[in-house]
């Protein structure tokens, strides 16, 4: 019978974990306006909890995932999550209120951060440094299918069968993966014994994310009273805590040594400037499509498309081409190119049109494309291999913080120019009339969020090119374990 290289089995694997996570990632986001409309008792607030709850969930542990798959095997914590994410998918699905849908949400986020602190791990321990990026690339492609499958699927299931049969596509992927995982991968990382979790760590870490982003989204979405001033305060104090208690403990949640590698620093610094600028667009693309432009969700998730294809486009023809000729000025590009999608984002009119939104939407996924699986590649790649589990976690929770405080901060500056109620009313699944002043100040602040992620994208840029200026990136700490098995 015909043998699979190794490397193969495990991309393949990976890719069916990112393509799960990714299509209940966007059919969420496509359907959420339905959602809040349909289920009783479903706020703005809530609104924003359903996905903010989920990357909150996730940026708390997935260290925690890295760390227990460095202790005790990569695999066995990527296994368990297909089982956790398949349970959590069910529990959404019948969910009675709003509160329910964010509270199981939590189980979807615990699933997603075992597939993800370790799925980037097991790619790069599997595949040579010089096919890293193209297998990266590849596994990146899976996640932007899964984001157009959603984007379409979500329309369609909302329409015709309801809000709760988007949590329904999940169930088949996630046996299949689980059983395909379960027999098929094998633990070739080496195992590090005797290490703790870092309780303290990861408490303050919670406690002070938490109460930061509930005193911002709460702050801006019923007013700035003294209560909301006090979580900020009291959350940013914490973290700060945090931070100090990281130089304290013998093992801490955060290596922060591994920030004394220059690669690894600036590709981190450059993952969480693209993932501040980029971590609301969605969301805020998809309220304004249904809420305010008056698009049914199938369209809204067709007009959004354009997004997700060209990152598929681009990221593994860029990942390919950077295991050949570095990663610097591909970094450099992606962001360059998100930058002045931002810009002309700005310059959209209220009613704006297919047509309009194209080149824009376009140059926002080729930048993404370009920038991820270059620059992830490197930046794991400058780590010792036994530290890779940490390092993909530290990527990712980098990523999740910086998604969370764009959403914070989006309806943070929306709140400055719109009144309350026409948030509330947008944001709540309503729809606001086009054309009318309060919608033209909505446009006003939404255009004042596109200047500032244009300026963070390129703000990006720097910390690339500071640390790749003297081609440090040829600097490799540790080359993966060498695979040649086979599996039937």
């Amino acid at each position: 019978m015909a043998t699979i290289a190794y490397k193969w089995v495990v991309l393949s694997n990976t890719t069916i974990g990112g393509l799960m996570a990714a299509i209940d990632s966007s059919i969420v986001l496509i359907s959420l306006p339905t959602i809040v409309n349909k289920l009783p008792g479903t706020s703005a607030g809530e609104a924003l909890w359903i996905v903010m709850t989920y990357l909150l969930v996730t940026a708390t542990v997935i260290l925690n995932f890295g760390r227990l798959g460095d202790m005790f095997g990569r695999v066995k914590m990527y296994n368990s999550g297909f089982a956790v994410f398949t349970i959590g998918s069910f529990l959404c699905s019948v969910s009675l209120n709003g509160t329910e849908l964010v509270g199981f949400r939590v189980i979807q986020g615990v699933g997603a951060a075992l597939l993800w602190a370790n799925s980037a791990a097991i790619i790069t321990d599997a595949f040579p440094q010089n096919e890293r990026g193209r297998a990266l690339g590849i596994n990146q492609v899976s996640i932007v299918v899964g984001s157009v499958i959603g984007l379409v699927l979500g329309g369609i299931l909302t329409q015709e069968l309801g809000w709760r049969s988007i949590f329904w596509v999940n169930i088949p992927i996630g046996i299949f993966g689980t059983v395909w995982a379960h027999y098929k991968l094998k633990e070739v990382s080496s195992i590090k014994k005797g290490e703790k979790l870092d309780i303290l760590g990861n408490t303050t870490f919670f406690v002070g994310l938490c109460l930061l982003l509930l005193g911002v989204t709460f702050g801006a979405l019923t007013g700035w009273t003294s209560l909301y001033l006090w979580m900020i305060g009291i959350g940013s104090a914490v973290l700060v805590g945090f931070v100090y208690v990281e130089t304290k403990v013998k093992q801490p949640m955060f290596q922060l040594s591994l920030f004394k590698i220059p690669i690894f620093t600036a590709g981190n610094i450059s993952i969480f400037c693209n993932s501040l600028a980029r971590g609301a667009f969605s969301f805020m693309m998809v309220f304004y499509l249904q809420s305010v432009i008056g698009l049914e969700p199938l369209t809204a998730g067709i007009w959004l498309i354009p997004l997700s294809l060209t990152i598929a486009c681009f990221g593994p023809i860029s990942g390919w081409l950077s295991d050949k000729h570095g990663a610097r000025y591909f970094a450099i590009s992606g962001l360059a190119a998100s930058s002045f999608g931002f810009v002309l984002m700005t310059r959209i009119p209220v009613n704006v049109s297919f047509a309009t939104l194209l080149v824009p939407l376009v140059l926002l996924g080729a930048g993404a494309g370009v920038f991820a699986a270059p620059n992830r590649s490197t930046t794991l790649s400058s780590v010792p291999a036994e530290r890779r589990g940490v390092a993909s976690g530290t990527n990712t929770v980098l990523m999740n913080i910086a998604s969370l405080l764009s959403l914070g901060i989006a309806v943070a500056v929306l709140s400055a120019s719109v009144p309350e109620s026409v948030i509330i009313t947008i944001l709540g699944g309503g729809t606001a009339a086009v054309g009318t002043f309060n919608v033209g100040l909505f446009m006003g602040g939404l255009r004042t969020v596109y200047y500032l992620s244009a300026v963070i994208s390129a703000i990006g840029i720097i910390p690339i090119y500071l640390a790749y200026r003297k081609n440090t990136e040829s600097v490799v700490v540790e080359r993966p374990v060498s695979l040649e098995h086979s599996v039937e």
